[in-house]
């Protein structure tokens, strides 16, 4: 929990933008597994620091932070399905319905938990700051998402090319040790097929989730004045 409201403004800024965005870079020049690892748990570690910098009561947060973990949980359980990733529906429902700092933790951390089993690597902060941003986004455009199905759907959509064209930043830094946009533009291109299923797989989970789960949150958000 952040009181300043000058300092909780910066962090809210910097955290996803910045500050998340460096370490992904940084992490890229590194081969060593542990430095990995370290880097995947500070940029965690910046996650809850976004996440108290949005709520200025300890017992809401608190609360907050207990449907995050569920979520998260759910996230993590979800990857396990073959082809298809629920990650992107989680954390954008998470920032519809807690706001955009809930979102970005979901998206986040789901990624790096899962990746535990899946494989960590320099590519996790990468899928934290994608799926991160995903859900902070949501959260931003809340009032529309939730207004119009069509709307969600098209956002989820957008979300799976997001996911790929941060994901071929990695893939450039990772083949050249170093950024060009002539590579970048030919691992977008040879990531069409991955992009295509990232968006079906959205959209899927979406229509699937979205109103089930926001009925839910929505009670207890009013259950317990969230």
């Amino acid at each position: 929990m952040i009181k300043n409201q000058r300092l909780s403004a910066a962090v809210r800024g910097a955290v996803p933008f910045v500050l998340v965005p460096m370490l992904a870079v940084t992490g890229s020049l590194f081969t060593n597994g542990s430095r990995h690892l370290l880097i995947s748990l500070l940029a965690a570690g910046l996650s809850l620091l976004l996440f108290a910098a949005g709520f200025d009561r300890k017992k809401i947060g608190t609360r907050r932070m207990v449907i995050c973990a569920v979520m998260t949980a759910l996230a993590f359980a979800g990857r396990f399905i073959p082809f298809l990733n629920p990650i992107t529906a989680m954390a954008v429902i998470t920032g519809i319905y807690m706001g955009s700092e809930a979102g970005f933790l979901v998206g986040s951390l789901s990624a790096l938990l899962s990746n535990f089993y899946f494989g960590q690597g320099p590519w996790t902060v990468f899928q934290m700051l994608a799926w991160g941003l995903i859900g902070f986004f949501a959260g931003l455009l809340a009032k529309p998402l939730r207004s119009s199905t069509v709307i969600l759907l098209i956002y989820g959509a957008i979300c799976g090319v997001m996911y790929s064209f941060i994901m071929d930043i990695w893939t450039v830094l990772w083949y050249n040790k170093g950024f060009s946009f002539g590579l970048y533009g030919a691992a977008i291109i040879s990531a069409i097929p991955y992009t295509v299923s990232y968006v079906l797989s959205n959209v899927l989970f979406l229509l699937l989730l979205f109103k089930p789960f926001g009925v839910k949150l929505e009670r207890v958000k009013v259950k317990y004045g969230i």
